[in-house]
């Protein structure tokens, strides 16, 4: 297909290639490429980084996480859960050291990167039982941590978007934590791949149908088949019933990313159960072009920091 593509973007779609994640370990060597090569965030004030392992999940390993905090700020901080994109089959704590960076410098907030296992090694629910497990560590530690009880929010960049969203589910549902707020960019939330984004956007950037249909496989290993009716709704959080109760959310949405429309979607059944949701919806962008020097990658960058400031109440 023939894409309009911001004019800044245009020229790099031709440079990233789909990443074909039927071929995992080609595609996780052209991943860990991309984030080695990636520029490094120069914080304007210092963070100071620390990182740790906290209790995992009964039965399974300890969980690495890397805690970012801001310098000179007074008093309890929010804190942030942010979890890295990497489709859930790659990355660790580097993956997003730079985005944690900026969001801690930028927002004024703690900033909790999860180091979650991946499948299909660790298929679902091996990330998002890790995920709870960093969450309920950072609000029992709160004190220690110098941090807000009640204002503590989750984000995450695609899969770790996914995650995120089914998070909320999960805490909401077990009366865990509480959650003042969600940050979800491009999230990764429907297996079923049934939107008209998702059917087509064959050969977009960074991110296609099959490079999609390929993490959902690997994600659900052990569990269903994607787009059965046995996928759970804290797989693919677009298959929940009933979003009520969920914490105030952020959803930003990249134009030509296979994923665009479950994200509208979710964000419209969001706001249809209740829940106060803002929807960002960025033309002639993709999957991943936030990593480009744009102005509109600029844009969306100072979007996510503007709503997680009010949502954190930073």
């Amino acid at each position: 297909m023939a894409y309009d593509y911001d004019p800044e973007l245009a020229p790099w779609a031709a440079k990233f290639p789909a990443v074909d994640y039927r071929d995992l370990d080609a595609a996780r060597t052209l991943l860990r490429a991309a984030t080695d090569n990636a520029p490094a965030y120069e914080p304007e004030l210092p963070v100071r980084v620390t990182d740790r392992t906290v209790p995992g999940p009964p039965g399974a390993p300890a969980v690495p996480v890397r805690l970012y905090r801001p310098a000179g700020r007074t008093g309890p901080l929010p804190a942030l859960l942010y979890l890295r994109w990497g489709g859930f089959v790659f990355g660790g704590l580097d993956s997003i050291h730079s985005t944690a960076l900026r969001l801690a410098d930028r927002v004024g907030t703690l900033v909790v990167s999860v180091g979650y296992r991946n499948a299909p090694e660790d298929p679902y629910p091996a990330a998002l039982l890790d995920c709870y497990a960093a969450l309920e560590w950072t609000a029992r530690n709160a004190v220690e941590l110098g941090v807000d009880p009640d204002r503590i929010g989750v984000g995450g960049e695609s899969a770790g978007a996914g995650l995120a969203a089914a998070l909320t589910l999960l805490v909401r549902d077990r009366g865990g934590p509480r959650l003042s707020f969600q940050c979800l960019f491009q999230p990764e939330l429907d297996d079923r791949l049934d939107t008209p984004s998702a059917r087509s956007f064959t050969d977009t950037p960074k991110l296609d149908r099959d490079g999609a249909r390929s993490t959902w496989r690997y994600y659900l290993t052990g569990t269903a088949e994607p787009g059965t009716g046995a996928v759970p709704a804290l797989a693919a959080p677009a298959r929940a019933d009933d979003l009520r109760g969920l914490p105030p959310a952020f959803v930003m949405i990249c134009e030509f990313d296979p994923l665009r429309d479950e994200g509208i979607g979710y964000a419209h059944r969001l706001i249809q159960a209740g829940v106060r949701t803002e929807l960002r919806h960025y033309p002639g962008t993709f999957h991943g072009s936030v990593a480009i020097d744009a102005e509109i990658s600029r844009r969306m960058i100072a979007d996510q920091v503007h709503a997680l400031r009010l949502g954190l109440r930073a």
